[in-house]
């Protein structure tokens, strides 16, 4: 990983440079918060270990430039201090920082500091690559617009509702509502194997057809699967697969690829179930015209029990007004008039 360090005196910046060569970071060194900005503004640095007490622009004020500025993403910062105490704590915090370190730094205490910045800066990174992984799937087909923001909104209002409602009190909680947020956007990430001639043809598919077009479900599931075989018990990876091997099962047990029913389909599949289909029914595609709300609305209550397990559709009733705004807010040109 690539490291700003900031410090007036060169003998600690050595020494922290030292250190963290030792861990494997890559280290560009800054004696004042002016040139730390300067370096930041021209790089892809994510992690910034500063002294509080310096000449001219302190640590803490360039804490707080950072926290202002755009840099493209997060920026992990560690300030090095010899204060000590609660307010000391606030003080840094408020402007910004992450972590303290204590002045003379202990390698092994820097070690584990920077070794949990590093979990924070990966898990931004995990979702942005979660997210582009998604939309490498979703270019393939021109018209659906921004589908991947929409059924993760609504995936995450309907996980809400679901736990607000004490549906499922042994499975929706916090991290839930998080990781399927995160991860929604991936149940169609098998679609780019599907060719164009199915997944662009302007009009009905054959059976044949069809029958390439479902495989989408387990070619998603199984590049999940190879990932998780290489990191297992990964909750977000098991999550995932999850989602795109079963978000076209159906409650009645007539979905695909595996007719799955009722409460053996897992939950996440059946919430992507629900979330999806109100997109793609009030959304353009090559071979439909964008539905309005009330049609769908229409659409989901008759699938109630049917297609879709009924506590979520009753969720959906719940939040309507709220998939209205979310709709409205994330349309393009495939919103009917």
């Amino acid at each position: 990983m690539k490291t700003l360090i900031v410090d007036d005196d060169p003998i600690s910046l050595d020494l922290l440079e030292n250190a963290l060569n030792e861990l494997g970071h890559e280290v560009i060194k800054a004696e004042s918060a002016t040139a730390a900005l300067e370096v930041l503004g021209g790089s892809d640095i994510r992690f910034v270990i500063s002294d509080w007490e310096m000449p001219g622009m302190s640590g803490l004020e360039l804490c707080q430039l950072i926290r202002e500025k755009e840099f493209g993403g997060y920026v992990y910062i560690v300030l090095l201090t010899s204060h000590r105490g609660r307010e000391a704590m606030i003080q840094g915090m408020n402007a910004g920082a992450d972590d303290f370190l204590e002045k003379p730094f202990d390698p092994a205490e820097l070690a584990v500091r920077v070794r949990a910045g590093e979990r924070i800066v990966g898990l931004e990174t995990r979702d942005l690559a979660i997210f582009a992984l998604a939309r490498l799937a979703e270019s393939r087909d021109p018209e659906t617009g921004a589908h991947l923001d929409r059924v993760r909104s609504y995936c995450q209002i309907l996980a809400e509702r679901l736990r607000q409602r004490d549906d499922f009190p042994d499975q929706i909680d916090t991290n839930f509502i998080r990781l399927i947020y995160l991860t929604s956007p991936l149940h169609d990430i098998g679609k780019v194997a599907v060719p164009d001639f199915v997944l662009l043809k302007p009009g009905q598919l054959s059976d044949a057809e069809f029958a390439i077009m479902k495989t989408h479900t387990t070619v998603g599931a199984e590049t999940l699967n190879d990932a998780l075989r290489a990191y297992p018990n990964v909750a977000f990876l098991e999550m995932a697969r999850d989602i795109a091997l079963t978000h076209h099962e159906r409650y009645d047990g007539t979905g695909y690829p595996n007719g799955l029913a009722g409460d053996a389909i897992p939950l996440v599949g059946r919430i992507v179930a629900v979330a999806d289909v109100y997109d793609a029914l009030t959304s353009k595609r090559v071979y439909k015209d964008a539905y309005t709300h009330d049609v769908a609305r229409s659409l989901l209550i008759e699938g109630s029990g049917k297609h879709f397990d009924a506590r979520i559709v009753n969720a959906f009733l719940d939040e309507e007004e709220t998939f209205k705004e979310i709709r409205f807010q994330l349309h393009r040109d495939d919103v009917p008039a």
